[in-house]
């Protein structure tokens, strides 16, 4: 058995297997998978507004207790961005690129920095309510793949079918982590503040955690790369005049 303080780190460092996996094997979707890493990385700065409120976890040098911030965070937020946001391509062999080839045209290409900014303009207001601030952050990412849903119908469902596909993915390693170090989940947890509701052996919490991280991070990259280079040319000659453009 693994000892409680190094559970985290061993836990979150599983998530980089997938992700080196994935990066090797699919070049074509290793830009999207940086790109969506560097940005949730960031996230894991927001550790100490769930620390000890939604759970507790023993970390290096006691960081998370000492302080609410911790490395595993960072490490945990940087594994699942990239792999949450390419994993529905992968399995698809869809191109994202062609997709927004095809919808380049669309007014609501406009509103790209609206839809990704939901729910980081969302969550403050949620998590002032009276609640465990895991549900703030559950449906600020909803309220941001509902966004994405409106700004980019073309991802409908690469949106929908992306956040059962990252559930399935995240359980597998709840299942590891349960199977790994039993009790952990009932030790770590501040169950008394959930639910209390337990599928398996995962809190419910945690599923709609995966879920609506799914639903909203399958389209993060989109919102960045929405022009293919093609796209951008066409732009930038509908912007010339139109006698520059005969000459």
């Amino acid at each position: 058995m693994i000892p409680d303080q190094y559970v985290w780190l061993t836990w979150v460092s599983l998530f980089l297997l997938p992700w080196l996996a994935l990066y090797i094997a699919f070049p074509g979707h290793r830009r999207a998978m940086r790109w969506a890493s560097v940005f949730t990385t960031p996230f894991g700065l927001t550790e100490p507004l769930f620390v000890p409120e939604y759970w507790n976890p023993p970390s290096l040098f006691d960081l998370a207790q000492r302080t609410g911030f911790d490395i595993e965070s960072l490490i945990f937020c940087f594994g699942i961005g990239g792999v949450g946001s390419v994993l529905y391509s992968v399995l698809t062999r869809r191109s994202a690129l062609a997709m927004a080839q095809r919808s380049r045209h669309l007014p609501r290409h406009r509103y790209h920095a609206a839809a990704l900014a939901v729910p980081i303009a969302a969550f403050p207001p949620l998590y002032l309510l009276p609640w465990n601030p895991i549900y703030a952050g559950i449906i600020a990412m909803s309220a941001g793949a509902i966004a994405t849903h409106l700004c980019r119908p073309d991802l409908r469902t690469k949106t929908w079918v992306g956040g059962p596909l990252f559930v399935g993915y995240y359980s597998a390693f709840l299942a590891a982590l349960a199977w790994s170090a039993p009790g952990y989940i009932e030790r770590v947890w501040n169950l008394d503040a959930l639910s209390g509701v337990f599928v398996l052996y995962m809190p419910l919490e945690e599923i709609l955690f995966a879920l609506a991280f799914g639903l909203y991070w399958s389209g993060v990259y989109e919102h960045f790369n929405w022009q293919t280079p093609a796209a951008r040319t066409t732009a930038k000659a509908s912007r010339k005049p139109k006698r520059e453009r005969h000459n």
